[in-house]
């Protein structure tokens, strides 16, 4: 594959050389679709390499390896976001299958990623020319979305999960270009624009260099990650909850690893449920069970109410009653991260109120962190929630709209004062503290070692002083005298 490729990339710079302008973009795009279908290819293959793994491990196979290659593409539309539907229930109504597992989104946008990368960094060429990266993106996605064609009309019409057409043509090109456009935009950066698209690239441009989209980007990562420990510490604190959990689903090997893997692709999913709870708004565990630290504890499984809430180990971690002192680590957490990039950017230099901005800046540049974080909390919540079917479950997950509020409102009300004390801290003078610092620490080491130093060695030193000195001053006298009697004349003799 790889060497297909080269192949293209190599026709590409022999027409370039040539000059023939039409044909080398027609290479150019041949190569960079080949890399689009190449990352669809890699990602079909790592979710078909365990599905089938778990289905040959399985004693009692009820299907054969189409139907279970069928699985593991129904699997990769899945993490794209596009909505499924299970076939055979006990009702005989198809139920939706809208809960996106983030670790199977992580892979395909991985491998978009280094599509990207590959294509507008090659090896021989450590730099970008500005704007490539934007011209690769569409061809990537072409290649991308063709695999993802096939991938759905080999599983729409067979299989016991189908996958929803309309969604499917809504979400995957969505997603591709979504994370190509990012990717050629930070590795070439925008191309030359004229025209209408000018003002727009400069705008972008300007929020860039306020600092606000890696702050928004930092608080979201803080609200996932102090989100996945409050998970752990939740889900450790029902250990035996979630392993009769573990066991009440399967008793084989294989359905225990089954189980197994589908929990790690459904853990990032906990850790932003734990970040929309910590936030506020929390998560519906079903029509009319809200789990928030101010709302009443729902049935949890196992606990008597099993048929509301389905049995899963990491249903485990819901907590039974709010937890609303734990849960204020979450807001806190990403509201100071975003004030310590925002004050850094606001004051790159310590003590340079030239190179500073002022502090209505640094407030404005909280609120489009606050705003970029928001969005981005709204996108998390709507792959991590969806229904998991009919009913009770046609409502799972956190709600989108309450999470990018809230994280906006917190960073908005503890993020522009904690930004402004940064800012006022980064501004003062560096010499004064490190002065004070230096002359505590200097009289701490002349009292230390003046402690340290014993009676009988100071009574010797002195005693060496004074007889050194009676020495020199004994001598000075008799040179003094000497002096004297050489000057005197016969005269007075």
């Amino acid at each position: 594959m790889a060497g297909v490729s080269a192949l293209f990339a190599a026709l590409a710079e022999r027409n370039r050389r040539s000059g023939g302008v039409p044909r080398r973009r027609t290479w150019a795009g041949g190569a960079w679709m080949f890399e689009g279908l190449l990352a669809a290819g890699l990602g079909i293959g790592a979710v078909s390499s365990v599905v089938l793994l778990l289905w040959t491990t399985s004693p009692h196979p009820a299907e054969g390896p189409g139907t279970a290659l069928r699985v593991a593409l129904d699997l990769w539309l899945l993490g794209h976001g596009t909505e499924l539907l299970r076939i055979e229930t006990r009702t005989g109504v198809p139920a939706p299958i809208g809960l996106t597992p983030l670790l199977l989104a992580a892979l395909p946008a991985w491998l978009l990623h280094r599509a990207v990368r590959v294509s507008v960094l090659p090896e021989d060429a450590p730099d970008a020319r500005p704007g490539e990266g934007l011209h690769a993106a569409p061809w990537i996605c072409a290649g991308y979305c063709m695999a993802a064609a096939v991938a759905v009309v080999h599983t729409m019409t067979e299989g016991p999960i189908r996958p929803v057409p309309p969604s499917a043509a809504l979400h995957i090109p969505l997603f591709a270009l979504a994370v190509t456009l990012l990717t050629a935009w930070h590795h070439s950066g925008p191309p030359p624009l004229r025209g209408p698209l000018r003002r727009p690239a400069e705008a972008l441009l300007r929020l860039q260099e306020t600092g606000a989209p890696r702050a928004a980007l930092a608080a979201v990562c803080t609200f996932v990650c102090v989100g996945a420990l409050l998970a752990a510490v939740a889900l450790a604190r029902h250990h035996a909850l979630a392993e009769a959990a573990f066991h009440s689903l399967t008793g084989d090997w294989s359905g225990r690893l089954a189980v197994l893997f589908l929990a790690a692709a459904l853990a990032p999913n906990a850790a932003v449920w734990a970040a929309c709870y910590g936030l506020g708004p929390g998560f519906a565990l079903g029509t009319g069970a809200l789990v928030a630290p101010l709302a009443p504890a729902p049935a949890l499984p196992g606990g008597g109410s099993s048929d509301r809430v389905p049995a899963f180990p990491l249903l485990a971690a819901v907590p039974a009653e709010g937890l609303l002192v734990t849960a204020v680590a979450v807001p806190l957490a990403g509201a100071l991260v975003v004030a310590w990039f925002v004050a850094r950017t606001a004051v790159p230099v310590r003590a340079a109120r030239q190179a500073a901005t002022g502090p209505l800046a640094t407030a404005v540049a909280v609120l489009l962190a606050a705003l970029l974080a928001g969005a981005g909390m709204m996108l998390l919540a709507t792959l991590a929630g969806g229904p998991l079917g009919t009913g009770n479950l046609a409502v799972f997950g956190p709600d989108r709209l309450p999470a990018g509020l809230a994280a906006f409102g917190w960073i908005t009300l503890l993020g522009i004062p904690a930004a402004l004390a940064l800012r006022a801290w980064r501004l003062r003078r560096p010499h004064l503290t490190r002065t004070v610092a230096s002359g505590v620490r200097s009289r701490l080491r002349r009292l230390v070692r003046f402690r340290r130093r014993p009676r009988s060695a100071g009574t010797a030193d002195t005693a060496e002083t004074a007889d050194t000195a009676g020495t020199a001053g004994t001598a000075r006298g008799a040179e003094t005298a000497g002096r004297a009697t050489a000057g005197r004349t016969p005269a007075s003799r």
